[in-house]
């Protein structure tokens, strides 16, 4: 048995089941799980109907690299969202459909790590919980860099040694952040593609999140869209991870891309072919009909928009929280320890708070998640403001 195996931490939701193990809540209010970031919208019906129009897709085994029309629709999105130069991605070469941002971000390491080099694989704090997964499993060594209030959770990338650069294979970056909602800039973003390129290393930025954001003026910019600013058109050293889990309220489809460096995606292809990764058909299909649509994209951003609102008007007065740059969670500090809120919160209020420390290592002597706590805004309108108003509720008695 691979002995890396017994390095892994219990996942956050593991950890979370066994803190609220043995408490009863209270039974005269309905559970409310704002623990888990599984969007509860409405998944676009013309979707659906694809899905199970083309369900005979399955007599067929599909391609690892997916259909040309799949890869078609996503360069088509990528370059609308992103205004990329036409012709800048080649869907033989820059774009690969995954079965969700989650195992393909996992996958990616195990591709792209040379174990024999004393490999760092750098990653935000906190933290999706498969980047430390994933460069364990991979034979590396996970290195955290902090991001907290004093940046506005942003990544500080000027503080890290040019020894760990020298050290690095890969770095992930989330942007929108889970769970802060922070968006790193498209100048942070260029000053990273231009350290990637002195020393040789990947950047595979997580960006599932991207496209649920409060000012329609604003979207959050891409690692791509930053690289192609900078003359870098080939996308070197640069790998892109999307989704319609959040974007499209698709999460059971597990469908994604990968997209960028033709060469990295030469080699992560090859990895794939044997890993047996390939999209269904009827899921390409679908997938299809999810990227080329916009319009249900704009109406679910707007649901989100005014639960925020909402939410925020009843807790801002309460609790240590603001509305984040994007993302549908709401990372709030507390004023008793996070896991003692969570407890007393379900406890009293029949509501599921996921602790900040479950979502953080500690690394320069804190841990940036210690007193904070993660509420995702994923259930209807009226859930979510019952939720708010029960937090009130119980901000008022501490």
């Amino acid at each position: 048995m691979n002995p890396d195996l017994n390095r892994l931490h219990p996942y956050p939701f593991e950890k979370l089941a066994q803190l609220k193990a043995g408490i009863i809540a209270n039974s005269e209010l309905s559970h409310i799980a704002l623990s888990i970031g599984e969007p509860k919208h409405e998944p676009p019906a013309f979707v659906l109907e694809e899905l199970v129009s083309s369900l005979a897709k399955i007599a067929n085994y599909p391609l690892t690299k997916g259909t040309p029309e799949l890869r078609q629709s996503i360069a088509g999105w990528l370059g609308r969202r992103f205004n990329l130069p036409a012709d800048s991605l080649d869907i033989e070469k820059n774009i690969l459909p995954v079965n969700g941002t989650r195992e393909a971000l996992f996958a990616f390491a195990q591709a792209m790590i040379k174990r024999e080099d004393n490999a760092l694989v750098l990653m935000p704090n906190p933290f999706y919980q498969i980047y430390e997964g994933a460069a364990i499993l991979a034979g590396a060594e996970p290195v955290f860099y902090n991001t907290t209030a004093a940046t506005d959770y942003l990544p500080d990338f000027e503080a890290i040694d040019d020894a760990s650069w020298r050290r690095c294979q890969l770095i992930y970056i989330c942007t929108p952040g889970n769970p802060t909602g922070a968006v790193i800039s498209k100048a942070q973003m260029q000053w990273l593609i231009n350290k990637a390129q002195e020393f040789n290393f990947i950047i595979a930025s997580d960006e599932c999140y991207s496209e649920i954001y409060f000012d329609d003026n604003k979207p959050p910019c891409g690692l791509l869209e930053a690289a192609a600013e900078i003359g870098n058109t080939d996308y070197k050293h640069c790998v892109v991870f999307h989704s319609l889990s959040k974007r499209s309220n698709l999460p059971g489809l597990r469908s994604g891309f990968v997209a960028g460096d033709a060469q990295i995606l030469q080699a992560f292809l090859k990895y794939r072919t044997y890993h047996g990764s390939a999209m269904s058909g009827h899921h390409q299909h679908a997938s299809i009909c999810a990227w080329n649509d916009e319009q249900h994209v704009t109406e679910s951003r707007e649901v989100y928009r005014q639960k925020f609102k909402s939410v925020l008007e009843i807790l801002s007065p309460h609790l240590n929280v603001k509305l984040p740059d994007a993302g549908f969670y709401l990372w709030a500090q507390t004023p008793i320890s996070d896991t003692d809120f969570a407890q007393k919160l379900y406890a009293e209020k029949n509501i599921s708070v996921l602790p900040g420390q479950y979502l953080s290592r500690k690394a320069q002597n804190i841990n940036p998640g210690e007193n904070h706590i993660r509420m995702a805004l994923v259930a209807t309108p009226e859930e979510t403001t019952e939720a708010a108003q029960r937090l009130k509720n119980f901000l008022q008695t501490l």
